[in-house]
């Protein structure tokens, strides 16, 4: 059947967002200069409150977190190193690969055995052994965290758990970099300042097209020297614009919204609350991701969409995430169009012993 509703609602992403009034007039009036020939006013000043935001000495703009991620790996591994991240977090699975094929890094995946989304100390430091003198063993240099984890459904990583994990890499020789693309969201569902998620790491990167509004960036952070080297591998990338701060304007005014995830985060819970009791088995979100256990994600995501309700799919799940461009009242609207989807799809039966809707056929 054709979607008989007049408005889609996006929940494939919290990407999906689009600049408003606001976020359009400071980009239009931006002061701007050549960033890479020397530098850009409204840029530089981005970088600093970053910086500043992150507890960190220096900041760098990014295009991409992808990028921003790529250049941290790039500059903490030299190539045939091995690098140990939770398993399926973004680095690993999400994209495309480049962590070995530019970085050159060997990924060893650990085992959630802390929590969703969390390593324990003791997994870290059982892949970390006391270094030999065996020429041929294999050389672990970094440890990648993420927080929020994605694919654990937007679990968030406590500043103490994470300063466990960064003392034992410490301990183990290793460098820390840390995946924040959406440490704004941890730092509100933890009610912490984002400085007191990145104590013990060498750089983080964080997003401000997740959530808070803005078209396009990221920013990677760290010590002034690991900064001006990673400007030049952004260079190397293809990644240095030039009037950029037409988008930095944008990243400031999403940086005066983090505090307004917070009802991205209740709309989260609305949505997870509503699923259940139509005897959906989901997470309990911390943040602003809800993951509902289906048979066939493929199969119910054009289900969905007949009826103008988007989602995606992570690791064999559907993923709705919440977001400033869907009210509560949207979130509403959604469940009560997957209800009416339930009862007219006559091919889904609800087992209720097993809270899962299976797919017949």
């Amino acid at each position: 059947m054709d979607n008989p509703h007049s408005e889609t609602i996006d929940l494939r992403s919290d990407t999906v967002t689009a600049p408003d009034r606001r976020m359009r007039n400071a980009m239009a009036h931006a002061v701007v200069g050549d960033n890479v020939l020397d530098a850009d006013p409204t840029m530089a000043e981005l970088e600093r409150t970053v910086a500043s935001l992150l507890g960190l000495p220096a900041a760098l703009w990014m295009p991409s977190g992808t990028m921003a991620n790529l250049v941290a790996m790039m500059l903490h591994l030299r190539r045939g190193d091995a690098f140990l991240a939770p398993r399926d977090v973004h680095i690993l699975v999400d994209e495309l690969g480049t962590a070995a094929s530019f970085a050159g890094g060997m990924p060893m995946p650990l085992a959630h055995d802390a929590g969703p989304g969390r390593p324990s100390p003791a997994s870290v430091r059982a892949i970390c052994p006391p270094r030999r003198a065996d020429y041929n063993e294999l050389d672990v240099t970094l440890l990648c965290l993420e927080n929020t984890h994605n694919a654990a459904g937007g679990a968030v990583m406590p500043p103490a758990e994470q300063a466990e994990l960064t003392d034992v890499a410490r301990e183990c020789g290793l460098r820390v970099h840390l995946d924040g693309a959406r440490l704004w969201n941890a730092a509100v569902a933890l009610g912490v300042p984002p400085a007191a998620l990145t104590g013990g790491v060498d750089s983080v990167q964080v997003c401000l097209s997740k959530g808070l509004g803005a078209p396009v960036g990221s920013v990677l952070a760290g010590s002034e020297d690991f900064i001006r080297r990673a400007r030049r591998a952004r260079q190397m990338l293809g990644g240095g614009v030039r009037q950029g701060g037409i988008l930095a304007a944008a990243g400031l005014v999403a940086l005066d919204r983090i505090e307004q995830l917070a009802e991205d985060h209740e709309k989260a819970r609305r949505l997870a609350s509503g699923l259940a009791e139509l005897g959906w088995q989901v997470n309990q979100p911390e943040t602003n991701i809800v993951l509902a256990e289906v048979p066939d994600a493929t199969s119910a995501i054009a289900r969905l969409s007949r009826y103008g309700v988007l989602a995606s799919e992570i690791a064999g799940r559907l993923r709705f995430v919440t977001h400033r461009d869907v009210s509560l009242p949207a979130v509403d609207d959604a469940l009560a169009r997957i209800k009416t989807w339930l009862h007219a799809d006559e091919s889904m039966v609800l087992c209720r012993k097993s809270e899962l809707y299976q797919v017949k056929g």
